[in-house]
């Protein structure tokens, strides 16, 4: 083996180089595994965490149903000719308001279990809303006369009614309302009231409401009023605004964030009125649970097209952070083993695969390490930790492997500054790529400079036999 070493050219010690640094690709894929299923645990953890407290609220709603009666024509085969009957059929006109006011106040909580942590909220709603005829409702086909206001409902439409707080509040132009649970005759989720609306025909009707809801990590709102202004305050300060709406005004800070929406009917492309056969679901049944993206402070790719959404993000996804480190291990071996490629080549030093191997392994054990410690510790810490660890472990052994700490200590230099570059990375997403590229180019500019006389084919031992005659 020795003497195999010895006879190595120096094109032959860069194949080594190149094939020790493929093999290692495997144990790196396995850690990206590895990552992808502590994240896969992290969200089971997540979601037995937040069971019983409510899932991600979407809220919809208020709106006024009113059942009518009108004639439908039915045609029908009988002897062999068509026959044409009238027959009176239920409906329902469907009436969003004019204008609602909305103020919401999110508490947000952090819980761990173990290793793992969710987001939680207590959200406080208050809000105004105002009914009133639209002047072209003959354009409907719905004859007033033929409505039954004192069987109307008010429906607010709720992703996960189990997050309700206690006693809700209601009322109808200043009387109380009794609320029902569900989305009324239309099914769906939520709450409702029956109301009498025959006030209507003359005046607009005024809705004051007030609840608490529970929810995890999100909250939208799917505005129907022909002008919404939400308002929403919390003490969270790393919130992520999507969905199909942004706020017109936001202030985010160390305290907290503050956001107003002001969203018209022209923009949701619908009318306030609205009809349907009785017992179809209404926009207030129909809630879905918003799409959460977490991607950090604004992203308009949340949450479902006709809702303003706010997600309350945590501003570091550590197992996003590693995934992310961890395809930059080609990074990280190849410099390595390109500087012991240079010693070994320009130095004098011979450096075999097993060293090459040893070397590789504790790169690539950086990885695993950054994972364990930054699901207790959080990803910086766990950072510097690992970093510290490996890079005083490959400069010892280094050390031993080209004979000299003043060699080592070009090794320990490097994988210091390497860890420092790779950090930046990981905290400037946008200039990744830059820097990488420019990085690279050094690199390979260095290594050009520093191997322009080497013949890659002539064997060492040749030209010391050479030298020596």
């Amino acid at each position: 083996m020795d003497g195999f070493r010895a006879t190595r050219t120096p094109g032959g010690k860069l194949a080594l180089a190149i094939a020790i640094g493929l093999l290692l690709t495997i144990p790196l894929f396995s850690i990206y595994l590895l990552n992808y299923d502590r994240q896969s645990q992290s969200r089971e953890a997540t979601s037995s965490i937040t069971a019983g407290w409510g899932s991600e609220q979407a809220v919809t709603g208020p709106l006024l149903v009113i059942p009518y009666h009108a004639t439908a024509t039915e045609t029908v085969v009988q002897n062999g000719k068509n026959v044409t009957t009238m027959k009176q059929v239920n409906r329902e006109l469907t009436l969003a308001p004019e204008a609602v006011e909305l103020s919401t106040d999110i508490d947000p909580q952090v819980r761990k279990r173990s290793i793992y942590e969710a987001v939680v909220y207590d959200a406080k709603f208050g809000g105004k809303a105002r009914f009133a005829f639209p002047p072209d409702l003959a354009r409907t086909g719905v004859d007033p006369s033929q409505m039954d206001f004192s069987r109307a409902e008010l429906r607010f439409g709720l992703t996960d009614p189990r997050g309700l707080g206690a006693n809700p509040s209601v009322s109808v132009n200043g009387q109380p309302q009794r609320l029902q649970p569900g989305g009324g005759s239309g099914g769906g989720r939520g709450f409702f009231a029956w109301v009498d609306a025959t006030p209507l025909t003359k005046k607009p009707l005024v809705i004051d409401f007030a609840f608490n809801l529970r929810g995890n990590e999100a909250l939208s709102l799917s505005p129907d009023a022909g002008d919404t202004r939400w308002k929403v305050r919390s003490s969270w300060s790393s919130p992520s605004f999507g969905g199909g709406f942004l706020p017109g005004t936001r202030k985010i800070d160390q305290k907290g964030f503050e956001a107003t929406y002001n969203i018209g009917n022209l923009a949701l492309g619908r009318s306030l009125v609205s009809t349907a056969d009785a017992g179809e679901p209404t926009p207030a049944d129909k809630v879905e649970a918003p799409a959460v993206d977490m991607a950090p402070y604004v992203n308009n790719n949340g949450g479902t097209p006709q809702s303003a959404q706010i997600s309350l993000i945590r501003p570091i996804d550590l197992y996003s952070q590693v995934n992310r480190a961890t395809k930059y291990g080609f990074l990280f071996i190849g410099f390595t083993f390109l500087a012991l490629l240079m010693f070994d080549v320009i130095g004098g030093v011979t450096v075999s695969a097993v060293e090459y191997l040893l070397m590789g392994a504790a790169l690539v054990l950086f990885f695993v390490l950054l994972l364990a410690f930054a699901e207790v510790i959080g990803f910086t810490p766990a950072y510097v930790l690992a970093s510290t660890a490996i890079a005083g472990l490959n400069t010892a052994y280094s050390a031993a492997v080209l004979h000299s700490w003043r060699r080592a200590g070009f090794i320990g230099a490097m994988l210091v500054g390497l860890y420092a570059v790779l950090y930046i990375l990981l905290s400037l997403e946008a200039y990744s790529l830059l820097i990488g590229s420019l990085l690279l180019f050094a690199a390979l500019a260095g290594v050009m400079y520093a191997t322009r006389r080497i013949d890659w084919g002539a064997r060492r031992e040749e030209a010391e036999v050479k030298s020596a005659a």
